[in-house]
């Protein structure tokens, strides 16, 4: 398989710093409505705050990968003597569980780094957070080429179909090849 290089974009998060005031969350929800910031709506945010309020212990979790089966992964993390389970911290969106799926079409959301046209010069939730717990970098880095598994447009398609109806999505496909 053939080497590229790829651009890694990441938000690394320092946790003693998050105060948990849920700014990102709703400014994440604003910026994936539509039309863009016409709504706000934590549950559809990318990323959410897990929390622990006696231990005054504030966790952002950003969205990742789907994954169409629960895990098997169930181990216990002790923090400062409060024990958590696995899943708490976990980026995906599964069957398990609701975070991480839009409340209205049930599907999966992934953080996007907030890509744009034009880009973004940071995603929002790291423009908006005042107490500095997330920060935004970028780099370049060699992987294998990526080769689109075989149904995996299909299933994207058919997800997009479900939710706006076949001529808006056509309409939308034709609309963006004649931009690019």
């Amino acid at each position: 398989m053939a080497k590229v290089m790829k651009k890694i974009k990441t938000i690394k998060v320092d946790a003693d710093k998050c105060t948990g005031c849920r700014t990102c969350e709703i400014i994440c929800s604003a910026f994936h409505s539509t039309p863009k910031y016409s709504g706000i709506n934590p549950a559809k945010s990318r990323v959410q705050i897990m929390r622990h309020p006696l231990k005054d212990i504030w966790v952002p979790v950003f969205a990742g990968e789907y994954t169409p089966a629960e895990c098997m992964g169930r181990d216990k993390y002790t923090i400062d003597g409060k024990e958590y389970d696995e899943c708490g911290f976990c980026r995906a969106s599964c069957s398990s569980r609701k975070l991480f799926k839009d409340p209205e079409s049930g599907l999966p959301l992934k953080c996007d780094t907030c890509e744009d046209d034009p880009d973004l010069k940071e995603p929002m939730c790291v423009q908006w957070c005042l107490a500095d717990a997330l920060t935004y970098e970028e780099r370049e880095e060699e992987v294998d080429e990526e080769e689109v598994k075989p149904g995996e447009v299909e299933v994207g398609l058919a997800s997009l179909v479900n939710k706006y109806g076949l001529e808006k999505v056509i309409d939308t496909a034709a609309r963006m090849t004649k931009k690019g």
